[in-house]
């Protein structure tokens, strides 16, 4: 058996939306179709709508000019949230994208031409 047959039948390894105790990384294996695979795709999806909906009511909070010092620190404390979270489900889903195509790019690395520069 060749690496290649051995790495198609291991299991995959999901990194999930939460953490475990002392904030380290939690994991399931399977082929993502069980119970808990299942929650991390409802919790991402939630985590997702809200960080899409929280930059709206921070403009609406920061154009107020009632706000006060601790509205704002809620603010950020809660927009520093929505962006570990959203940092950690592109995590996942990069290393997910990793483990099925093996051959991609690391972002980033990619050579342009130089007529693809950015203005």
């Amino acid at each position: 058996m060749n690496l290649d047959s051995e790495r198609a039948e291991a299991p995959a390894m999901r990194l999930l939306p939460w953490t475990g105790t002392g904030g380290k990384p939690c994991y399931v294996v399977g082929d993502g179709t069980g119970y808990v695979s299942r929650k991390a795709d409802e919790v991402e999806s939630i985590q997702l709508d809200m960080a899409d909906e929280l930059p709206r009511h921070a403009d609406d909070l920061l154009a107020d000019d009632k706000a006060t010092g601790p509205q704002i620190r809620f603010l950020a404390g809660r927009l520093t949230e929505s962006l570990q979270q959203v940092v950690r489900v592109a995590e996942s889903r990069g290393l997910r994208l990793d483990a099925i195509l093996p051959d991609r790019p690391e972002p980033g690395t990619e050579k342009r031409k130089p007529d693809e520069d950015l203005p």
